[in-house]
């Protein structure tokens, strides 16, 4: 599939130059991003290029617009209460850039243009499943599974998903996400085909690492059943643009087994204590006794100090 066009034309200086780096940041997307700084240069390029994506300041003149040739027209608004044509669809302009992404993603949607923003072609290795759970606590799981997710991602793109009941605000995950995993979820439980599509602009980052922020309420975690767990997780897995997801998983989860018996492999932070090997003794037996003989043969035991 050749790349998509996506010109972005605002006089505003710095602006179309930060829009068009967060969008250049996004792995999946598969389009060409150009800058104009005015209708003339949109009008010289059009006469050279095809233009499938038109990103425009509302100052623009709507009737100079209106001579733009574009499949979609996204026009940047400040009160909402511009004057637009009939092709052309209000976009918020001071927003952040995956808010502004979002938007164009869910229009394109609407408009069965599902996919041509983004790169669907097959992946070159199958996708890595790790899972990262201990029946032992505080024994620094969450520290474990980002180092992890970080150090991998150094030759690959990894995803870091905290299913935890209390994944924390802000610490190591942000204050007041403007998405989290439970956004993740009703796109999964949608059965929607845009779910490759949007999880691109739900994911925060550390340093190189995708990461999705917790869910801010347990008892909405707690509620999440066991198929809707491992129907999200296949999805992720099969269409997304990731070669390795980490998994971050809580015991307090239902369906838990079911999730790690999902995992390629299972890391399993522990330590040497007589307290810390009881647990474990524990988790393993019963393990047997329920029939996850599989997800015992992947455990990967990680001794942890202190």
């Amino acid at each position: 599939m050749d790349s998509k066009r996506l010109v972005i034309c605002d006089p505003e200086e710095g602006y179309a130059s930060a829009l068009a780096s967060y969008f250049m940041r996004r792995k999946e997307l598969a389009f060409q991003v150009y800058i104009c700084r005015s209708l003339q240069n949109v009008k010289t390029m059009q006469e050279e290029e095809h233009i499938d994506y038109l990103i425009i300041s509302a100052d623009c003149d709507s009737e100079e617009r209106g001579r733009i040739a574009a499949d979609s027209k996204f026009i940047l608004t400040v009160s909402g209460q511009e004057r637009l044509e009939k092709d052309e669809i209000p976009v918020m302009k001071y927003q952040p850039g995956e808010a502004i992404l979002t938007e164009i993603i869910r229009c394109c949607g609407s408009d069965g243009q599902n996919g041509e923003l983004y790169f669907r072609t097959a992946k070159k290795v199958k996708c890595t499943l790790i899972g990262v759970f201990s029946p032992v606590h505080r024994i620094g799981k969450t520290s474990y599974a980002i180092e992890l997710g970080q150090k991998l991602a150094l030759k690959m793109d990894v995803l870091y998903v905290n299913m935890e009941l209390y994944g924390g605000k802000g610490g190591l995950f942000e204050e007041d996400p403007s998405y989290t995993l439970a956004d993740v979820l009703y796109y999964s439980r949608q059965e929607s085909k845009n779910l490759p599509l949007v999880l691109s602009t739900m994911t925060g980052r550390m340093k190189n690492l995708d990461y999705l922020n917790p869910m801010p309420v347990s008892d909405d975690v707690k509620e999440v059943a066991p198929q809707e767990w491992t129907g999200l997780i296949r999805q992720i897995v099969e269409n997304s643009i990731y070669e390795t997801v980490i998994l971050d998983v809580d015991e307090g989860l239902r369906g838990v087994y079911d999730i790690l018996r999902l995992c390629t492999e299972v890391h399993m932070p522990a330590a040497e204590d007589e307290v810390s090997c009881a647990k474990v003794r524990q988790f393993e037996a019963e393990l047997q006794l329920l029939g996850y003989e599989d997800v015992l043969q992947k455990l990967n035991r990680k001794e942890q100090k202190g």
